[in-house]
């Protein structure tokens, strides 16, 4: 899967610019990366939303445990890639019906943070039990919410265009030659919501997280890591 955003829906992480800029690297603009995705990917579909974001999505290779998906519900749009181990105590808990899988459910979920303020963001990524990934954009509001679960079991990549956009994937090969160094593993157990402006972790949602910047040799540009009494390792 993959979502690409503009600046002005989301402003890059400081760190992820810094690190695209020390090392000369490949880099392509949003609109080539998005080209490059469904060049790769038989079947895939790609939606653009205004002018100023792009996603797209395939089920071509995808793993049994970890389907992919996509809904799209009052201007709310929801990619997810993974299953919940708990989907039907919460298609309960929000009123949806026995069908509902778990994009459904995402929509749901991020409609009752978004309208029954004051919620905490923390709260709800933190009742969700199982392994995922999701980007939600929602429209009405140009929100951009994306969240991982506790142990990085499916996989979520960002990293910055050649056009200053901010860019998600679970495809590091799709990343890698399209961000250049300004690339890193979306933190673990963490979530990240233009409403609140900043990466929480929702285990943990006072603690800070800081980018430590990677050796100049390896491929990615920083690594977030939350800190603790021990600085928990935020990525694998």
């Amino acid at each position: 899967m993959l979502g690409v955003f503009s600046s002005s829906i989301v402003s890059p992480p400081e760190e992820l610019v810094a690190a695209g800029s020390r090392t000369p690297s490949p880099k392509v603009s949003a609109d080539k990366l998005v080209g490059r995705f469904v060049e790769r990917n038989s079947s895939a579909v790609s939606v653009q939303i205004g002018d100023d974001v792009k996603l797209a999505y395939t089920h071509f290779k995808e793993s049994a445990l970890r389907p992919r998906s996509f809904a799209v519900k009052d201007e709310i749009f929801c990619l997810f890639e993974g299953a919940l181990d708990n989907l039907g105590s919460l298609k309960q808990q929000y009123g949806l019906a026995k069908s509902a899988n778990e994009v459904l459910l995402v929509i749901e979920a991020y409609k009752a943070l978004r309208d029954r303020a004051p919620y905490p963001p923390s709260h709800v990524v933190g009742h969700l039990e199982g392994n995922f990934a999701f980007i939600v954009f929602d429209k009405s509001t140009s929100t951009l919410f994306v969240a991982t679960d506790q142990d990085a079991k499916v996989p979520l990549y960002w990293g910055v265009t050649a056009d200053g956009c901010l860019a998600f994937a679970d495809d590091i090969d799709l990343l890698k030659g399209a961000v250049g160094k300004s690339l890193a593993s979306f933190p673990q157990g963490c979530f990240y919501s233009t409403d609140i402006g900043e990466l929480k972790s929702y285990e943990n949602p006072k603690n800070k997280i800081t980018a430590v910047p990677a050796k100049e040799e390896e491929i990615w540009g920083a690594k977030f890591m939350v800190e603790g009494p021990s600085m928990i390792a935020a990525t694998k």
